[in-house]
């Protein structure tokens, strides 16, 4: 049985409230654990967020069996991950061995024992049962308490910025070939794992068919001479021992009977790695033996991570990047009010979507977007219900439009718009420079989190200088009260 967030604490243990925060420390965990606490002692906020995450973890679950992670320590685990952008062998480290942590966590004991242990396992396995679809209405309370904070009026509107960048999958530079070798090695590996015959020498497989893929490589790195020549032979050889295999690895899917759930599995997963060999053995057939040109759609760059392209946004370095582009949408206040993952989508697909989802939420003033998003018609639509929409032309401009961007609104406006390039790149301090969760749902709650954590660490830097301010103050008034007296010697 899983706990709901309760505010009452176990006896023996620090009451949250009462964790003192270092104010003079530019430590990240600082200002995220500050904001956590700000959202703890006001009821009106961590009621919501709980019931959300209530709703999604333990709705429809029996009231019984262990006492599970608290809805709390789910929380508060998933963010500081993804804030300091640290791996779960380090986040299993800091919530043992951090006191700070541990203290906003609520496992801290007062009798100087070691208190509550958690396991990776427990970690791991916790902080993924939040997905995506909470995050985006978790995010939409964390702003609401970033308004508060900057002491925002409801009716006050806001000024936004959209900007979109890629967040890089952990994978390695794609080629046919090197793809070839992903799906071969994968095959050898699952057929392994299978109880049948014929797959003994499964070593020398793996070591002969990497062996080949090398030859490819460096065939075609070398100059010279007969370079095509080369490039035709080791493709040719590598080509033969793939077959080799493709025919092996069909006959087990074709004859093995699974004996249980575990072998269904692991045939499920062998026919999907076979379809990516069939696959690639098509792709650098066509283009090295028959010299044909592979249409981009055709292309696979991630046999584990499908859903990753290749991205070419017009920049020299990197020219290219591999990943999913993402497009943030800030206000003023440096909070990141939307965001989305294109799915294949260039960015001037997203503005009219990105516009109208933030308006329904918000009220807007004015919203500012780079060239990337120009599209004469979507601005259009955008000044039906925006007043000031910020888009400069692409290409040659004519009169009227030079004016238009001439103007002291539209120039100010633009200016600004450059800060949503400091929100970028704090972003990919957050986790969002490479993802290394692998599957679909993972890249998109890994993304939520991020900006979540980037929020919650915004809100907390202010709480911090605030609390500095009124220290000062405080210091300086007594000061004032109780003034030193200097002795001076005659």
């Amino acid at each position: 049985m899983r706990n709901r967030f309760d505010a009452q604490l176990a006896l023996g243990c620090t009451p949250i409230e009462e964790v003192k925060i270092p104010v003079k420390t530019r430590a990240h965990l600082a200002a995220l654990l500050e904001a956590l606490q700000y959202i703890y002692t006001h009821p009106e906020w961590n009621e919501r967020i709980f019931h959300l995450l209530s709703d999604k973890i333990t709705k429809g679950k029996k009231q019984t069996g262990r006492s599970g992670m608290s809805l709390w320590e789910i929380f508060v685990l998933a963010q500081v991950r993804l804030c300091l952008n640290i791996s779960y062998d380090e986040l299993h480290y800091r919530s043992n061995y951090d006191q700070l942590l541990r203290g906003v966590l609520g496992v801290l004991p007062t009798d100087y024992t070691t208190g509550k242990q958690y396991e990776y396992q427990n970690i791991y396995d916790n902080v993924k049962l939040i997905d995506d679809e909470v995050l985006h209405q978790i995010n939409d309370i964390i702003v609401q308490v970033g308004h508060e904070v900057f002491k925002k009026k409801e009716t006050d509107a806001l000024h936004l910025k959209t900007d979109s960048f890629v967040v890089e999958t952990d994978t390695h530079f794609p080629t046919d070939y090197n793809l070839l070798w992903d799906s071969a090695r994968k095959c050898i590996d699952c057929a392994g794992k299978l109880d049948i015959v014929g797959w003994r020498k499964s070593k020398n497989w793996h070591n002969r068919l990497k062996g080949l893929m090398r030859a490819v490589g460096n065939a075609g790195r070398g100059g010279g001479k007969g370079k095509q020549q080369r490039i035709t032979k080791a493709a040719q050889a590598y080509l033969k021992k793939a077959r080799a295999l493709q025919g092996k690895v069909h006959s087990v899917l074709t004859n093995h009977i699974p004996a249980g759930i575990e072998d269904m599995a692991r045939l499920e997963l062998l026919l999907y790695y076979q379809q990516m060999l069939t696959k690639h053995i098509d792709l650098l057939d066509r283009r090295l033996l028959k010299g044909e040109k592979i249409a981009h759609h055709e292309k696979v760059f991630s046999i584990f991570q499908p859903y990753t392209e290749l991205i070419k946004k017009g920049k020299s370095n990197p020219n290219v990047e591999i990943g999913k582009n993402l497009a943030i949408t800030t206000d003023q206040h440096h909070l990141i009010v939307d965001w989305q993952i294109a799915e294949r989508q260039t960015d001037n697909q997203l503005t009219v979507e990105i516009a109208r989802r933030t308006c329904l939420k918000y009220n807007v003033h004015s919203h500012s977007l780079d060239r990337g998003f120009s599209d004469m018609a979507d601005k259009a639509t955008l000044q039906k219900f925006i007043p000031q929409v910020i888009m400069p032309k692409k290409g040659r401009r004519t009169l009227q439009q030079k004016a238009e961007e001439s103007t002291p609104v539209f120039v100010r406006l633009k200016n600004k718009h450059n800060a949503v390039e400091s929100n970028i790149n704090e972003l990919e301090h957050r986790g969002l420079d490479r993802c290394p969760d692998r599957n679909w749902p993972g890249f998109q709650r890994y993304v939520g989190l991020a900006i979540t954590a980037y929020n919650l660490h915004r809100i907390g830097r202010e709480l911090l200088a605030r609390r500095r301010e009124e220290e000062q103050h405080k210091k300086a008034a007594r000061s004032l009260i109780f003034p030193r007296f200097i002795h001076i010697s005659t």
